[in-house]
């Protein structure tokens, strides 16, 4: 008994000194970090500090209101799986979809057996070239390192980090009602900081982990800047719910809320079963569950059902009433974040405009913020990661920064990045912020003239140079065809993209569009940062849904997408404040206000002037390659239109109306401007 707590004790005094002994690290080089990268892989691999990790399973946290929520509490353990006697940063984690879920995935995923062997298999996999060629990346994101933020990184517990995971309220095995980010739930996640920096496991210095709901709640517990929290890794988080998934553009995000409200809802009635065996069944948690079994379902029924305007039920309303209880609790405030923040995304994520607007929203210097952004959907984030020219695993890179940022170990961590980019066309660089600077705004104008490239299309245009004297009316209608499209992928978080002839060509959803494309490139060139369609627009209804779709097309015809927005014609006036605009006055990242207050219907026949903005990118066109343009009159299932809008569009055709005098034309950030 001596020598193990003699043992203990040691271990215990290592890791309070561990940081001393750690100073003086190489500075990274390039998205893989060189000889610091591999360092931080190193450490993050080798023999962890403590040999086990000891688990206090369903801890009560009372919340000021009364409400209990449950947690799981991850501790360094001895070898007799003891909690060792020492304190330690601790990693906060809150989830919605109950840390059943995430303490399964732990025991198959970071099983000592099954990974290493796991991981051989999915490396050996090569779907390149194949119809399913998605499904690798799909794979290949279980090992870069992203699952280990959903789920509890044991290696990071033994290493000495304590962990606490907790059922959102409403969720999981915690009683309430799920808020769903509003108030409450945020006043929540600050009490959790506040009860895991006083447990006598803390050193009082506290981070957060998490994907997806738990890096939103990161990003919503920053911005108030409790005074434990010391740093965030959110990964895909979000920061603006309505524009990003509720309503992009004023269309529902049909293919995502309702699986996801499913999800949620579905999971949260799963009961504690063995509390029912132990005598300890928590009965308040019942009643919440039978008052509340269903959360935002009546909202989202309400979206595709009210026939009118005049109908909409006042839960639907505050959505799209600025100030409303979900609209300001729904917003990131990322420009009141103190906290070194490194944020990872997604140029197809569910919320690639809020991640790179949060980045550049924060208050820090670079370095104390970072952004990390792949080829990635909601559901693939760090795939990839960890072979050469690509950042380190994404939990290589959570350890570094936490060990920085919590246990002040000069690793270099703050001197990675800022700006870690996959640059679509080419691969993984480092910039020095987003948009990289030197880019050249130019217009595009779009052209009746034929292309040639795209006679499948609808109407098969051009993108020109120079601004072309037709008075011509180019029509499209509603289509269903973009189920097959990049767009679809993005929308089910990465679920279609399987197919590689729907998430990375657009051809077949190019049926129902009119494309508008150049001629090819002789020299290469990138374009970075935000683009915009401006579009004299007509419609047969007094609303309209326009899209488009930004791609690259290749010397073989297959259309890339790069890019994509919407917007419902009657929602497209445009917060002037928040929006920016070029040197010549063009709109290059319009914010749309999404208030039933500024809704503008149009009147059939007449033409109105309408900016699209498109999410913002990173790509290079090599020599060979066209850029082009594609819109359509509807996206399924990205975006179905609110059902009063819908109803007035009437699935009306729609059109461009070319005139010299107010021109249809595309701006865009390019390195070096199309001649």
């Amino acid at each position: 008994m001596r020598k193990r707590l003699l043992a203990v004790s040691v271990c215990a005094i290592g890791a309070l000194f561990a940081p001393v002994a750690t100073a003086g690290a190489a500075t990274p080089v390039g998205p893989s970090g060189g000889s610091a990268g591999r360092a931080w892989a190193h450490t993050k691999d080798k023999q962890q500090r403590y040999p086990t990790m000891h688990i206090d399973w369903d801890v009560p946290i009372r919340m000021s209101d009364g409400t209990v929520l449950k947690a799981n509490v991850y501790r360094p353990g001895d070898a007799a799986n003891r909690p060792v006697p020492v304190k330690t940063p601790t990693i906060v984690n809150l989830t919605p979809y109950t840390k059943l879920v995430s303490t399964l995935a732990t025991a198959t995923m970071q099983n000592p057996i099954l990974e290493p062997i796991t991981r051989q298999i999915i490396d050996m996999i090569n779907l390149r070239g194949t119809p399913i060629e998605g499904l690798g990346d799909i794979l290949k994101a279980t090992t870069g390192g992203a699952f280990r933020s959903f789920t509890v990184d044991e290696a990071m517990v033994r290493s000495g980090y304590s962990y606490v995971v907790v059922d959102v309220r409403g969720t999981g095995f915690s009683q309430g009602k799920w808020d769903v980010f509003k108030q409450r739930e945020q006043k929540d996640t600050l009490e959790v900081i506040d009860w895991a920096s006083k447990q006598r496991f803390s050193n009082g210095k506290i981070g957060m982990t998490g994907m997806s709901y738990s890096a939103i709640n990161q990003m919503y517990a920053a911005n108030q800047n409790p005074a434990a929290l010391k740093a965030i890794f959110p990964v895909v988080p979000g920061g603006d719910l309505v524009r990003d998934i509720v309503a992009p553009g004023g269309a529902l995000g049909a293919g995502f809320l309702p699986m996801w409200l499913a999800l949620v809802n579905g999971t949260k009635m799963v009961p504690n079963v063995g509390s029912m065996f132990n005598g300890t069944f928590d009965w308040k948690w019942l009643a919440d569950r039978i008052a509340d079994p269903l959360t935002f379902f009546p909202q989202l029924m309400a979206a595709l059902l009210t026939p009118d305007m005049a109908s909409i039920p006042p839960d639907m309303k505050r959505l799209l009433v600025p100030g409303s209880v979900e609209r300001r609790g729904w917003l990131d405030h990322a420009d009141r974040i103190k906290v070194p923040t490194m944020i990872v995304g997604g140029w197809f994520d569910l919320f690639t405009n809020s991640e790179v607007r949060m980045f550049n929203k924060i208050p820090l210097p670079l370095g104390q913020k970072q952004l990390v952004m792949g080829e990635a959907y909601h559901i693939t984030p760090g795939a990839g990661n960890g072979k050469p020219g690509t950042p380190p695993r994404l939990d290589v890179l959570q350890r570094a920064w936490y060990d920085h940022w919590l246990k002040g170990i000069d690793n270099g961590i703050d001197k990675y990045g800022p700006a870690t980019l996959y640059q679509m066309g080419n691969k993984w660089i480092t910039a020095p912020d987003f948009p990289r600077p030197g880019m050249t705004r130019q217009r595009l104008y779009l052209s009746d003239r034929p292309s040639g490239t795209a006679p499948y299309a609808v109407r098969d245009g051009r993108l020109t140079v120079g601004k072309p004297q037709s008075h011509g009316r180019l029509t499209v209608g509603p289509g269903v065809l973009t189920l097959c499209s990049r767009d679809s992928a993005q929308q089910t978080a990465g679920v279609t993209a399987i197919f590689r002839f729907c998430g990375k060509d657009n051809r077949i959803a190019e049926h129902n569009a009119l494309t508008f494309t150049t001629a090819p490139v002789r020299t290469t060139r990138s374009i970075s940062g935000y683009t915009n369609l401006h579009i004299n627009a007509i419609a047969d209804a007094t609303d309209a849904y326009w899209t488009a779709m930004l791609t690259d097309v290749a010397p073989n015809g297959e259309s890339t997408v790069i890019s994509s927005g919407q917007v419902m014609a009657s929602l497209r006036a445009i917060d002037r404040d928040k929006s920016t605009f070029a040197r010549n006055g063009d709109v290059i990242d319009p914010f749309y206000t999404m208030s039933l207050h500024a809704r503008k219907r149009v009147k059939p026949g007449v033409p109105v002037e309408i900016d699209l903005g498109l999410l913002p990118t990173e790509a290079l066109l090599k020599p060979g390659h066209r850029l082009r343009i594609d819109v359509f009159a509807m996206n399924l299932p990205r975006g179905l239109p609110l059902r009063p809008l819908l109803n007035e569009s009437q699935l009306r055709p729609q059109h461009i109306q070319l005139d010299p005098n107010r021109p249809s034309f595309l701006n865009v950030p390019v390195s070096k401007e199309f001649g």
